[in-house]
Parts: structure tokens; C-alpha cells; sequence
């Protein structure tokens, strides 16, 4: 209801509960989507190696601060635990998070905190801005005034808004990326960590001649607005996770083509082979 920006970091281990503390799972991105009560989109994303790490979370709070909304970081104990080499960057090229308070009345004098541009974001007023008064908290707010409101027709207003907000995201991400044939048999998709096995199983399979794909998603809401059509360019889809097929359960349901699962949750990453593996199973190998 704030609609203020947070970044949420989540080191995903091995649960439910204490589970297993120091082992390694993605069971956690179901609850980064859907973990709140009523409907509360909010912007997820999910670095792919170590060096990515810093990368991705400079783009969550960019997403946080531009789009005023939490942004969930889903990384994981491979992850957290891994290194690679990576140069340290020079600070001064890196790209610039315009933040902006307003310091005057939007509204005839008044200050209207919820007042949007066209992006559907509200303005972002610091506390204790003369002038800038304005009610926050977790009660549904009325449109343009931020008064506390109980009218149904402005909550589904509301909702409905801050929805679109999340989704309006995907205009502002880069197209999802196909390493391999622009189409064929399989492609093989996923996120996370398991990314550096996947690489290394698709690209044997390629140098044995098959026709293998694969993809990874980095941004998990909103997807990348080309994800649907990657999809169905290809005859099977293969998504290996560390759960026990949460990506696969979203990409069935929104964009309604077939995925076949690799699900593992040892507390331990995949192995090549595994990959591997069951990419000659589909491709009948």
C-alpha cells in the first residue's frame, strides 16, 4: 500500500524451516511471487553467477527506485558460497540511479502522494518535506489523495494499478537471450544458479551436432516480454531447477506450452552430466 522501494535479498538454502542451513536450494521463488497476503505484485529478479551478484542488484534497486515497488534478489548458498574472477568496476561508469524527491505541491498548493506519472509510479516525498504532508501506513489509500479509503470500487482501483505498475516493467528489461539454434528441438531454460551446468550441458550437446538451446531468465517479475514466443520456437522445453519445479509450474501457466522438469532438492547443485542426461532422454539420444 506504501508503494515505497525495497530491495529484499534472499539466499535461498535448503528448507522447509531450518532444513538444512548451509546447503543450497531455489525453493523460495513461489514465495518471493505469491508471499503476501491479497494481490501484491511485486518485481523479482535473480543473478546467474557471482560476478552477477553486483549487477543484478544494481538493477533491483534501480527497478525499486524507479517503479517505487520491493524488488526479491534470489540468490542462493551455491551462489553465496562460489567465486569467480571479476573486475572491480570503476564506479564512475557506473550507470547513474536517478532518484528523485519532490520538494513543492503537485496540486493546486497541495501535495497529492499518489498522483502518477505515466509509468503509473507515485512520487517518492521525503518525510518532514514542508508542505509535503501526507498519510502512509497499510491501510488502502484513495487515489491521487493518499486519504485512507474504504470504497470498494477505489480499492479495485488501486489493486489493479499497482499491478500494472509491475507489469509495465517488462517495457523497461532487455528481451530474453537464446544462446544456440533461433529454433528447433529443445531448448533448455532456468534461472538462478543453475546456470554455469546448464551452459556446459547445451553446449555439448551442441558440438555433438544436436539442436539444443538455452536461455536464462534473470528476470523473473515481470518476464521478459519476449518469453512466450522463445518458447513455443522450439519442440520441447527442458527446466532444470533446485526445487521441485517451481519456474516450470509459472511458464506453463502464463504462456501455456508444455515444459518437461529436472527437479533435484539434495541441497546440492546439479552436475553436468545430470544435465546432460536427460537432455539425450528427450532427444532420444
Amino acid at each position: 500500500m506504501a508503494e515505497l522501494p525495497l530491495v529484499v535479498i534472499d539466499v535461498q538454502r535448503a528448507g522447509p524451516s531450518t532444513g538444512m542451513p548451509t546447503k543450497t536450494e531455489q525453493a523460495d521463488l513461489l514465495q518471493a511471487l505469491f508471499g503476501r497476503n491479497g494481490e501484491s505484485p511485486v518485481a523479482v529478479v535473480a543473478p546467474a553467477s557471482p560476478a552477477e551478484c553486483f549487477t543484478m542488484i544494481m538493477e533491483a534497486i534501480r527497478l525499486a527506485v524507479s517503479y517505487m515497488t520491493p524488488v526479491f534478489f534470489l540468490s542462493d548458498g551455491y551462489l553465496a558460497n562460489s567465486a569467480e574472477p571479476w573486475p572491480i568496476p570503476n564506479v564512475e561508469r557506473l550507470p547513474r540511479i536517478e532518484i528523485k524527491h519532490p520538494t513543492a505541491p503537485n496540486e493546486d498548493g497541495y501535495f497529492m502522494p499518489y498522483k502518477r506519472d505515466a509509468r503509473l509510479v507515485r512520487p517518492w516525498a521525503l518525510p518532514g518535506t514542508p508542505g509535503l504532508e501526507h498519510r502512509i501506513g497499510g491501510l488502502e489509500k484513495e487515489d491521487v489523495t493518499g486519504n485512507v479509503s474504504y470504497d470498494p470500487l477505489n480499492h479495485e482501483h488501486m489493486v489493479r494499478t499497482r499491478a500494472q505498475k509491475i507489469a509495465s516493467i517488462a517495457e523497461d528489461i532487455p528481451p530474453l537471450e537464446v544462446r544456440g539454434p533461433e529454433k528447433g528441438d529443445l531448448l533448455v531454460i532456468s534461472w538462478g544458479s543453475t546456470y554455469g551446468a546448464i551452459v556446459a550441458a547445451a553446449e555439448r550437446a551442441q558440438r555433438k551436432g544436436l539442436s539444443v538451446a538455452y536461455a536464462q531468465l534473470r528476470y523473473l517479475n515481470p518476464m521478459p516480454k519476449n518469453t512466450g514466443e522463445v518458447l513455443r520456437r522450439y519442440k520441447r522445453v527442458l527446466v532444470p531447477e533446485l526445487n521441485l519445479g517451481q519456474l516450470r509450474l509459472l511458464l506453463q501457466g502464463r504462456y501455456l506450452v508444455e515444459c518437461v522438469g529436472l527437479n533435484k532438492v539434495q541441497g546440492r547443485p546439479f552436475l553436468v552430466s545430470e544435465i546432460e542426461a536427460k537432455i539425450h532422454e528427450l532427444l532420444n539420444v
